[in-house]
């Protein structure tokens, strides 16, 4: 299981990444573009599940290249990776760190890194950055 700190390092260790602070929370950018940042949920998020229990813990929402990718993202069913109605319409997942897969996080981060960065900067470090060098 990852921590915040955890994926901090992790999304440091990709090129040209700043950390930041947007809207009150530790944000990971390349090139000033946000592609994971952390996402504590909100009064009305929790008020939204109802009788259901939210994810409890850490929680870290990371872009997607579009909405038909984030489709594909929650439909493989990976453990720990949802989405909440405040999220329809945007293209990013969240994570709960505590249910989700090391490597699962780790490669949902790499993807929102190639989903944001500009494509001359993502063209040099995508064969990488997706163990195919």
């Amino acid at each position: 299981m990852l921590s915040v700190d955890d994926v901090a390092e992790f999304a440091r260790s990709l090129p040209e990444v700043d950390e930041g602070v947007r809207y009150g929370n530790r944000t990971w950018l390349v090139r000033k573009k946000a592609f994971v940042w952390e996402r504590a949920f909100s009064k009305a998020d929790i008020k939204r599940y109802g009788t259901q229990e939210p994810p409890s813990g850490p929680i870290v929402a990371v872009t997607v290249d579009d909405l038909v990718e984030k489709q594909a993202v929650l439909e493989a069913g990976h453990a720990g990776v949802f989405t909440i109605p405040h999220f329809d319409k945007y293209p990013a997942v969240l994570i709960a760190l505590d249910a989700a897969a090391d490597d699962t996080v780790r490669e949902l981060i790499v993807d929102g890194w190639l989903a944001v960065a500009p494509p001359p900067l993502a063209d040099v470090h995508a064969d990488r950055l997706l163990g195919r060098a």
